[in-house]
């Protein structure tokens, strides 16, 4: 019999169904409440925030949702929050969402976890459990999350889990305050406890545009400097460059504003309800509340999916665009616009580019690319990191002081 691997498989459906719009993976956040307080979320709320508890979906709302994505398609669902498990309720939900034949991933803090949830997660196994793991000691964890004991409640968490062997990994978020951490809990979640471990550098700001998750962001430099330290990560990185680079569109054309699978292969539902290409963007959102979510796919989301760019800028052809991240939606929380090109994942894209030695061809007037205002700050950062020079613990206050908060 003939094999694929897992991840041949999902690019393989994933490529067959997008010519047919078949919404075959969704995002719900279940609430946006969360007993942690972390300074660099883009949502979280505090755990008792009682407006935000109203106004979240009821179980039977789930229910009926859960029947409509299913019967449009849907195979694969993350539940996120917040914390999932902030609802008292949402193993019911998680359960009735099992009953559809849903493979789903659930991204917790570990905090909330207990004995009978992790029992229950062996009699209703997901397909995946992610736990954002903050620090490596108790200092710094807790110095991130803002409450004290919950270090200790997140480890207990991940130790229920393995003693059941669910499907568990880890990753973490890097920024100013846990870096010097990022590595030793790389080795500790690989080597003592034989899972898999990632991380993310990419801070984005709060879906109300609040630019506070910014202040604890790190510089470009150092978000490349780890790239650099980590080999198996720059390999990555080059794998990555070499099938999806290439210009999104002509330069001479304003095309489709959107290039990702939202609203092609995928979704996303807020806790209230509110369904949107992604859980970042906040623009165009369709209210399940009041209507069905075949109406929203195939009117609605459809509709914005079609939105055309009004101008051309540095991004629309650029060559090296997958090694930023650039999108519409982070347009849209940074700058309040979402054709506005993110200064920050610009520069994190040279420097990128630069240090694994992929080529940059011109693509408009690009303050990185030779000639432009800002290639000789950058060509003396690769220097630096090219020297191991790079500071990777000062955060990008500058930017975030220059453009004081947002509001979308």
């Amino acid at each position: 019999m003939k094999t694929e691997s897992y991840a041949a498989f999902s690019l393989r459906l994933h490529q067959r169904v997008a010519a047919q719009r078949v919404p075959v993976g969704g995002t719900i956040e279940v609430t946006r409440r969360c007993p942690l307080a972390c300074i660099h979320c883009y949502c979280n709320l505090p755990i008792d925030d009682q407006e935000a508890r109203r106004n979240e979906l009821t179980y039977a709302e789930h229910c009926r949702i859960l029947d409509e994505i299913a019967d449009a398609g849907c195979m694969w669902l993350l539940y996120t929050g917040g914390e999932i498990l902030a609802r008292k309720d949402f193993l019911d939900i998680y359960t009735y969402a099992k009953r559809k034949g849903l493979l789903i991933t659930l991204f917790t803090n570990g905090t909330l976890i207990t004995p009978e949830v992790a029992d229950h997660l062996v009699q209703w196994r997901p397909f995946s459990i992610e736990i954002t793991l903050y620090g490596r000691t108790r200092e710094t964890y807790e110095r991130l999350t803002g409450v004290a004991g919950s270090f200790d409640k997140c480890m207990r968490g991940i130790d229920l889990l393995m003693e059941r062997g669910l499907p568990l990994k880890l990753k973490s978020v890097a920024v100013t305050g846990n870096t010097h951490e990022l590595w030793e809990m790389k080795r500790f979640v690989e080597e003592d406890l034989g899972l898999e471990f990632r991380f993310d550098a990419m801070m984005s700001p709060r879906v109300d545009c609040s630019l506070s998750p910014l202040a604890v962001r790190l510089t470009p430099e150092a978000v490349v400097a780890l790239d650099l330290q980590d080999p198996k990560r720059v390999a990555e990185w080059k794998r990555f460059a070499a099938r999806f680079n290439g210009p999104a569109r002509v330069p001479e054309s304003c095309g489709e504003l959107y290039n990702c699978g939202g609203a092609v292969t995928s979704f996303a539902i807020d806790p209230a309800g509110k369904m949107s290409l992604c859980s970042l963007s906040q623009r165009d959102t369709y209210d399940l509340r009041s209507g069905s979510f075949r109406e929203g796919w195939e009117r609605f989301l459809l509709g914005v999916r079609r939105t055309k760019s009004t101008r051309v800028t540095k991004c629309t052809a650029c060559e090296i665009r997958a090694m930023c991240g650039m999108c519409p939606a982070n347009g849209e929380l940074e700058n309040g616009d979402p054709e506005s090109p993110v200064d920050f994942l610009c520069r994190v894209a040279h420097l990128r580019a630069q240090t694994m030695y992929l080529a940059i061809p011109p693509h408009g007037e690009c303050e990185y690319c030779e000639g432009g205002a800002g290639h000789d700050g950058l060509m003396q950062s690769l220097a630096s990191l090219s020297n191991g020079g790079a500071r990777i613990v000062r955060a990008d206050s500058e930017r975030v002081k220059l453009k004081g908060g947002g509001q979308c």
